[in-house]
């Protein structure tokens, strides 16, 4: 049966001014890119071909229309190897035209934070993400509900309010102040 739920590329193409992610895990499901890094295999940033892909190009057309997307991590310190190896991945969003910001968990005891990763699609859409214990999304769930949004985006905005730019973020030494 198919799905009537829009797709990501469907969401963002209905945006005009903004789309924002929060991602609350210190893991997902591994990939076969995340497998590769782990045994010493790296991007050649030189040749984007190699890495750059229809999802990359979904969010540069996106930002190329003056749509602003900004996705704030939080992230446990010491942040764990698949943390690493997101924020070395991160210049692909970056270079797509994202605005990529990481928080210490540390940081956020007084903050109102959900308890799942979620999108906001011009302050009207949620898609809240539901995983399994393995970090798999098991289901994806819309909603237009305006007291959510509201609840989604003060937390989003709290978040981001405090975290560090991903130029300046160096999860080498995360939590070493700590």
């Amino acid at each position: 049966m198919p799905s009537s739920n829009p797709s990501f590329a469907e969401l963002l193409a209905r945006c005009e001014h903004s789309a924002v992610h929060l991602e609350l895990r210190d893991s997902y499901a591994p990939t076969d890119r995340f497998e590769a890094w782990r045994r010493g295999e790296r991007i050649n940033w030189e040749d984007r071909d190699s890495w750059w892909d229809s999802y990359l190009q979904t969010i540069a057309d996106t930002v190329d229309r003056g749509v602003v997307i900004r996705r704030a991590r939080v992230v446990s310190e010491p942040v764990s190897e698949y943390i690493r190896w997101e924020h070395y991945v991160t210049r692909e969003l970056i270079e797509a035209g994202e605005d990529v910001r990481w928080l210490s968990r540390r940081r956020t005891t007084d903050l109102c934070l959900p308890g799942n990763d979620f999108w906001i699609f011009e302050n009207r859409l949620a898609r809240v993400h539901h995983f399994d214990g393995a970090g798999a999304v098991v289901e994806d769930e819309f909603t237009e509900d305006p007291a959510l949004i509201k609840h989604l985006s003060a937390a989003f905005e709290a978040a981001w309010e405090r975290a560090t730019p991903h130029e300046v973020y160096d999860v080498g030494n995360a939590g070493a102040e700590n």
